[in-house]
């Protein structure tokens, strides 16, 4: 379902993907199947998004950025994709960004340019992330730290990165 008050002008969308009011889609985008892409979101040329995706309110996937299926991006996450950005001029090249399987990035959270987060990571609401983050790592704070790890379910654990409640079960 792509609502009429969007502009969607990429053809390359999976099925049971719905794309909500006063959304912008450029052409070159790809998104996969049975995504969610909420109000108010940009997506840019250079961006691939993966199966089951849900994108919150107020979001801008910049040229360069990745999304693996299973990934959640809450409300007015920030990505950036430029580290000396001027008005008018234009990087050679993009800085890649790669947001692997089934990671969630927290509300307003930012993530600068150029770095992979691993899968079922999760970064908390608000958090400033400037560097590299691991399988089932969480992060959070600002500048962001590694505070410990989450199972796949999402739950916070320990370094055997099973929960006591699903114990790595879900999938």
């Amino acid at each position: 379902m792509i609502h009429g008050l969007s502009d969607v002008q990429t053809g390359d969308i999976g099925e049971n993907t719905n794309i909500w009011q006063f959304c912008v889609v450029l052409k070159g985008a790809k998104i996969g199947k049975n995504c969610n892409i909420n109000a108010g979101v940009f997506i840019e040329n250079d961006v691939v998004i993966g199966d089951n995706v849900t994108i919150k309110s107020g979001v801008q996937i910049w040229d360069g950025i990745a999304l693996e299926d299973n990934v959640f991006i809450g409300p007015n996450v920030t990505f950036t994709n430029d580290f000396t950005p001027r008005s008018k001029q234009y990087p050679k090249e993009f800085l890649k960004t790669n947001i692997s399987t089934g990671a969630s990035l927290g509300a307003n959270c930012t993530i600068i340019g150029g770095i992979n987060i691993g899968a079922y990571a999760m970064i908390g609401a608000g958090s400033v992330l400037t560097k590299n983050v691991g399988t089932q790592e969480l992060w959070y704070g600002n500048p962001a730290k590694h505070k410990g790890y989450v199972c796949r379910c999402g739950q916070k654990c320990d370094d055997s990165l099973l929960c006591r409640d699903c114990k790595g079960k879900i999938q």
